[in-house]
């Protein structure tokens, strides 16, 4: 068995496309999967699963919810050495910021530089990213909400063809730990 998190985009947000967490763990029981968990509202569930990638169980995952809720669901599904990975890797000084400040953005593909060219960095300063392992990290010392650099990164041309979801620092360190084995 292998732990994931699968990190579901858009839901539960502005009062639109409500999936209760109850709801949520009770059809990934459906789907199979076992010591399901879930993490805060925004989208976060923790799982076992014995079959499939994660690629695999993402479709399945969005494909049940669409079936049982109506509405469809941008889905990323991680395994635990790769949250770690992500959280591990953090090239800003984690331990010195306010969680607030730091977020991560998972993407389904690896993405390179050139995707990102048309975003002057340094009209953002003092906000910053960086890129990782299919991820984004961004320092926003103001918090995402006021973030312009974020509003930036978000445009539609940036994240075409990729499903992009964030997460603030507290959340990425949170699945990094309830995906290791024996959490």
């Amino acid at each position: 068995m292998t732990i994931y998190a699968a990190l579901l985009r858009g839901i539960n947000v502005g009062g639109s496309r409500k999936l209760p967490m109850a709801e949520l763990r009770t059809l990934m029981a459906g789907l199979g999967h076992t010591g399901v968990r879930t993490h805060l509202q925004s989208g976060q569930a923790v799982f076992a699963a014995a079959h499939g990638d994660e690629e695999t169980l993402a479709a399945e995952l969005a494909r049940a919810i669409e079936e049982d809720f109506g509405f469809s669901v941008d889905v990323l599904v991680r395994d635990h050495a790769y949250l770690k990975s992500v959280a591990e890797a953090c090239p800003f000084p984690a331990a010195d910021l306010e969680p607030r400040q730091l977020h991560v953005t998972y993407f389904s593909a690896p993405v390179t530089p050139d995707r990102f060219a048309e975003i002057d960095q340094d009209a953002h300063l003092p906000e910053e990213f960086r890129l990782g392992d299919r991820c984004l990290y961004l320092y926003a010392p103001d918090g995402l909400g006021r973030s312009k650099l974020a509003e930036a990164l978000a445009r539609p041309r940036i994240t075409r063809g990729l499903v992009a979801t964030s997460r603030n620092w507290n959340t990425v360190l949170k699945l990094a730990e309830l995906t290791a084995p024996g959490a």
